[in-house]
């Protein structure tokens, strides 16, 4: 039986579909009026000096890079099924540009943070 690297493709759809469904909406009204209009969080929150604080300690860190890579890899699947539902590429290249580039973000996500 040919083995198959699906599994892994999908585990980590799921799991981007998890957190962008626990706590994707959250983020987005944090971030976008919690904290600016200063209703739940200061608006302090929110400054460049803070965010850069978080950003630069490694728990913060694995946060930004999950949060970031798994809702790309959620991103890519749903945009390849999309492509399949319409019938305009379900193919195996079009598999390998989506994960490919879901792969180069990742890995420049990472870069990005570790220059931090």
């Amino acid at each position: 039986m040919k083995r198959s690297h699906e599994p892994v493709f999908w585990s980590l759809f799921g799991a981007g579909g998890i957190l962008a469904a626990l706590c994707g909406v959250a983020l987005v009204f944090v971030t976008g009026l919690g904290a600016p209009l200063g209703w739940i969080v200061s608006p302090r929150l929110m400054e460049f000096d803070t965010l850069r604080a978080f950003a630069g300690q490694g728990f913060g860190k694995l946060v930004i890079f999950a949060v970031i890579v798994l809702f790309l890899w959620h991103a890519t699947l749903r945009i390849l099924l999309l492509l399949h539902d319409f019938g305009l590429g379900g193919g195996r290249l079009t598999r390998w540009i989506g994960n490919g580039l879901a792969l180069l973000a990742t890995i420049f996500t990472a870069y990005l943070l570790l220059l931090l």
